[in-house]
């Protein structure tokens, strides 16, 4: 995870001047209310409950569709999506993170024609939309799941965008220059999914974000947790809690091995270190020389002073060269299972004791060996872009050595005018050449004008071109402890208590619908008064003590 966003910026080119537009740093997305009636698909496809679907079984390839092999080896034939209205645009939106989900939003709050509003079609591999700025929250217990990863179904539930749950098995488009299709010539290409069904396209959005990639050290894909996804959440929570009650009433601390400073290795070292308490020990681990290297100053200073106040370990100047497990019970646990006292193995106090590798950056320092209980990866990942059909030749599709798709500044990629790539899936540059970081800021931002230029191009507008403005960057410290600096003021980081609420805050008038920002602002604000009631009668009681 990468350098928290403060909040989007709308799709104007107008820049902040003065303290007076903080205001505008909170859009309010309205959707436009629809019908409710749902219909389900049959089960064999997989997929969620949505609206408005029909399908149309094709015992042939008819569409470009692809066949399938069951187990027994008969062949099934692929499956087309039918859209409500043949004559309306056809809008697929891969990916509904940050940038899908907002897209779809910002489409369904802009006016439209009658006979130009478009149909759009979500589809993602998960049920949830997660806020993955909010993820070390769980670890803390600050939030609930529903909170910060509310189910699409509730999301869109007043609005006409129809989601479906499913995974991309590749594209067809055909839209690129200098070729037609045959088959659907007034189509912008169709896209292949995991469950056998095909869907016809006008107007494509990539934006299926970007996964952890843990094949860069020996033993990470074994041994290590990324944490990116709020399936990574879960099970770190789990295995804490695992690690928790089997060292209670030990003097054995749980040892945490943290891979990577910057904002995603920070912010879990610190929510980690302040759970765990006394109770633990947390070692982050940084090739740099210091932690988050490109946030602002103040964010740094801030972070480090509570790493420091609750005793976390900056190993700097380190990259790991090996994760495994300890050598020393792998061969006890072989002996145990030779004579037959395998289940002794189980009950050994270091049987899942791993072995962190480390060698330093810096001529100055000396290898170290780390033993730890848990390790946690922050560094790495790579964008997930869909496979082209290989059938469908000549094909031209730019992907930069990063593997995301290469786009014009109207976010559309170079050579398909039909499909627009946003987030971590695109390589947009800046006016100095540099690719725009993958932040939550810049999807959200870039949401925005996807959403517009889709209405632009559907009504032949002129396009906007993408003008990313920073903001400012946040990052939590734990429950009661942030550090916030707004780009607007030069030198300005609000941290504690202050920048603790202001990034909730923000991170509220963020979510993605106003039903639910109310439902989780109100329950905040119930928490809220239940931790001042409690600490108010923790207070009354030591006093009362003496």
């Amino acid at each position: 995870m990468v350098p928290h966003m403060l909040l989007s910026a709308s799709a104007t080119l107008t820049p902040l001047t003065s303290t007076n537009q903080w205001c505008k740093f909170f859009p309010v997305t309205t959707a436009t209310t629809h019908g409710r009636n749902s219909n389900k698909l049959p089960s064999f496809f997989r997929t969620s409950q949505s609206r408005k679907f029909s399908l149309n079984a094709s015992s042939s390839s008819e569409g470009n569709g692809v066949a399938h092999q069951k187990s027994d080896g008969e062949t099934i034939p692929p499956s087309s999506f039918s859209w409500p209205d043949n004559k309306k645009p056809r809008v697929c939106i891969l990916g509904a993170g940050f940038g899908g989900l907002y897209t779809a939003l910002r489409l369904e709050s802009l006016v439209w024609p009658d006979d130009k509003k478009p149909q759009v079609l979500l589809i993602d591999q998960s049920d949830r939309f997660v806020f993955k700025p909010m993820l070390y929250e769980l670890l803390s217990g600050e939030v609930d799941k529903w909170e910060i990863a509310p189910r699409f179904t509730d999301l869109l539930a007043t609005s006409s965008v129809q989601f479906f749950q499913d995974r991309v098995k590749l594209l067809r488009p055909s839209d690129h220059l200098g070729m037609n299709s045959s088959t659907a010539p007034n189509s912008g290409g169709v896209v292949h999914l995991e469950s056998g069904l095909h869907i016809e396209y006008d107007w494509l959005v990539l934006a299926l974000g970007a996964e952890a990639k843990l094949d860069l050290v020996p033993g990470a894909m074994d041994f290590a947790i990324p944490f990116s996804t709020l399936e990574d959440a879960c099970k770190v929570d789990a295995k804490l809690k695992e690690l928790e009650r089997k060292k209670f009433g030990t003097d054995s601390p749980v040892r945490v091995a943290i891979v990577g400073c910057g904002y995603a290795g920070v912010e879990l070292a610190a929510t980690v270190s302040e759970r765990l308490q006394d109770k633990g020990i947390v070692q982050a681990i940084n090739f740099e020389t210091t932690i988050c290297p490109a946030a602002p100053p103040g964010n740094r200073e801030a972070a480090l002073k509570v790493l420091s106040s609750r005793n976390v370990q900056l190993l700097l100047g380190y990259y790991v060269s090996c994760i495994r497990k300890e050598e020393k019970n792998e061969a006890l646990e072989k002996l145990l299972e030779i004579t037959g006292d395998s289940d002794d193995a189980a009950k050994q106090p270091n049987s899942e004791q791993l072995i962190v590798e480390l060698q330093p950056a810096e001529r100055s320092l000396k290898s170290q060996i780390l033993e730890v209980d848990l390790v946690l990866w922050t560094v790495g990942s790579k964008p997930v872009v869909p496979p082209l059909d290989s059938g469908n030749q000549p094909l031209m599709f730019p992907i930069n050595g990063r593997g995301q798709a290469e786009t014009d500044e109207t976010l559309r990629v170079k050579g398909h005018p039909r499909i627009f790539a946003i987030g971590d899936s695109a390589a947009l540059r800046d006016s100095a050449g540099r690719i725009l970081p993958a932040t939550a800021q810049v999807a959200f931002q870039q949401a925005d004008f996807a959403g517009w230029n889709l209405w632009a191009a559907i009504n032949n507008r002129p396009l906007l071109p993408f003008r990313f403005q920073n903001l400012g960057e946040m990052l939590t410290l734990g429950r009661s402890d942030a550090a916030i600096s707004p780009s607007f003021i030069d030198g300005l980081t609000l941290d504690g208590p202050i920048g603790h609420t202001a990034r909730k805050i923000a991170y509220l008038l963020r979510l993605p619908t106003d039903e639910h920002r109310i439902k989780v602002g109100i329950s905040w604000l119930a928490k809220s008064a239940i931790d001042s009631i409690a600490s108010f009668q923790t207070n009354l009681a030591k006093t009362l003590s003496g």
